[in-house]
């Protein structure tokens, strides 16, 4: 069995659509990962993920988790801030954000305590989904190094955070503003009406198809005038062919 006939068969008979993302990465991937396993072909391999679920789970986490940051790229964060949010404000009271691909939590609670500074005690919705619960589950704990709030001020880490063995913990009454759940962006419905959606640096690893794809996605699930936040090395090309404009640096507003 090659490759593209594993490729095939895994989504087929596993329902995990391994062509969405860019071959050559994925193929090097996934044979350091099958060689970490003791794994010796991708028949083998196949017959591990059907025969066990917690095989295919872990293949997913591999594939699919990201750690990332608080306030990844500050000076994009500094725009969101300064130019993002508060134009957003003068519109709603209450703001809809979605942080797709949210990996361990740091980007969805980097916009509560942005949102906590700017509206003081404004309950706003903010919803965080990742494929992969394993990483979820530590979003959901929001337990961090301290290398991870490098960029996290002396000010909001007196606030925003509890020291805790070593390590720093977001404090309950701001990590429940974030409601998380499991969400693949290649399968499952997204929702409506954001005013804004942050899916930093996970487009990069998708086929341009699969990128076309979820972008399209992102701009029915905005409301009018309302922005996407990608990745610093992330950009559209064809912003205004897919319904945007390019408002700053990695941050599109969808065009009323």
């Amino acid at each position: 069995m090659d490759f593209y006939t594993f490729r095939a068969k895994v989504k087929e008979q596993l329902g995990f659509d391994l062509g969405s993302y860019k071959e050559n990465q994925l193929r090097r991937r996934l044979e350091a990962f099958m060689l970490r396993q003791g794994v010796a072909s991708y028949e083998e391999y196949l017959e591990r993920l059907k025969r066990d679920p917690k095989s295919l789970q872990e293949l997913v986490a591999y594939l699919t988790i990201s750690v990332t940051e608080f306030f990844r790229d500050p000076h994009l964060f500094k725009l969101l801030e300064d130019k993002v949010l508060p134009e957003l404000l003068q519109e709603r009271f209450l703001l809809k954000v979605w942080s797709a691909a949210c990996a361990n939590g740091a980007e969805p609670y980097s916009v509560v305590m942005i949102l906590e500074d700017l509206t003081p005690g404004r309950r706003h919705r903010i919803e965080a989904t990742d494929v992969n619960p394993r990483i979820l589950a530590v979003a959901r704990e929001g337990v961090y190094s301290a290398e991870l709030l490098r960029h996290v001020d002396s000010r909001r880490l007196a606030k925003y955070f509890t020291p805790l063995d070593g390590r720093y913990a977001f404090r309950p009454e701001y990590r429940s503003r974030v409601l998380f759940r499991q969400h693949d962006l290649l399968r499952d419905p997204y929702g409506q009406e954001y005013d804004l959606i942050l899916c930093r640096n996970v487009l990069i690893y998708f086929t341009k198809e699969a990128q076309d794809r979820v972008l399209a996605g992102f701009q029915r699930a905005l409301r009018p005038g309302g922005y996407l936040f990608l990745g610093g090395s992330e950009t559209i090309l064809n912003y205004r062919e897919m319904g945007f404009e390019r408002r700053f640096p990695s941050i599109y507003q969808k065009i009323s």
